[in-house]
């Protein structure tokens, strides 16, 4: 298991929980990952609790004030590692994006900003100082993937990689196009356009998948959990396999099983 100590911009470092009962979702991702919790006392911020995998900080979960939740439903955030939160913030407006939170201090942690790009999904920009967000990535249960669902491929595709340090590359499937997002030469992340007929009324956003080693144990687990399926077990081009979930407190995130290697 190897530990990261540093993100490069550009990568999806940290996923967050916003839910709207943390004890609930304690109890289920405890279940279904082995996650421990730690709760850190905000004051008046509320109780913010860091997840942990075998001595790993893999991500946050945090409960909604009334008012949040009447705007916005539970979910799982995605932040972005960026050089600057400022620079990116002052970029995204300038590329048609708009900033929900103007970029300010968390404490000695960092600093960051929550940006809604063009086509309406939310995501936030994360500036390193104490925390750089999850110390590992792509091991069984740590993030793994993090894919852009969207009603304007094209408009998101011009945002983004003016905005980071991404490329995209195209896959062609029966029913649509799948975008990659690259950094370098590794994937930084995925997008696929909403398709109302088969989808319904899904708003845009970002899914963050966790990695696990294997996918129908985990779907069977997630519903004795109380989970909803609402992608069953399905295998890509790539050989690896994924399912998408709805939480009981009401989040989807999906989960992902890479493909053996020989």
């Amino acid at each position: 298991m190897a530990t990261v100590t540093q993100h490069a911009p550009g990568t999806f470092c940290w996923p967050e929980l916003a839910t709207n009962d943390a004890a609930l979702a304690k109890k289920f991702y405890g279940a279904l990952f082995g996650w421990d919790f730690e709760d850190n006392d905000m004051g008046e911020g509320g109780t913010y609790t860091m997840i942990q995998h075998r001595g790993n900080t893999v991500g946050a979960l945090y409960g909604q004030k009334p008012e949040d939740q009447k705007r916005m439903p539970p979910h799982w955030n995605a932040y972005v590692s960026v050089e600057s939160a400022d620079q990116a913030a002052s970029k995204a407006k300038q590329l048609g994006g708009a900033l929900l939170m103007e970029p300010f201090d968390v404490m000695d942690a960092g600093r960051m900003a929550v940006i809604q790009d063009p086509t309406g999904a939310i995501f936030s920009v994360w500036e390193a100082k104490k925390h750089i967000g999850a110390t590992i990535l792509d091991e069984p249960g740590s993030l793994t993937w993090s894919e852009l669902m969207t009603p304007s491929t094209d408009k998101a595709a011009a945002f983004y990689t003016g905005l980071f340090p991404w490329k995209t590359e195209t896959m062609q499937f029966p029913n649509m196009t799948y975008t990659m997002f690259q950094r370098g030469d590794r994937s930084a992340g995925g997008m696929m356009p909403i398709l109302p007929e088969q989808m319904g009324q899904v708003p845009p956003n970002w899914l963050s998948y966790f990695a696990v080693v294997d996918v129908a144990a985990l779907v069977a687990k997630a519903q004795q959990l109380g989970a909803t399926v609402i992608v069953p077990a399905m295998q890509i081009p790539s050989g690896g396999t994924f399912a998408v979930f709805r939480d009981p407190t009401g989040a989807h995130f999906g989960i992902y099983q890479a493909p053996k290697t020989t």
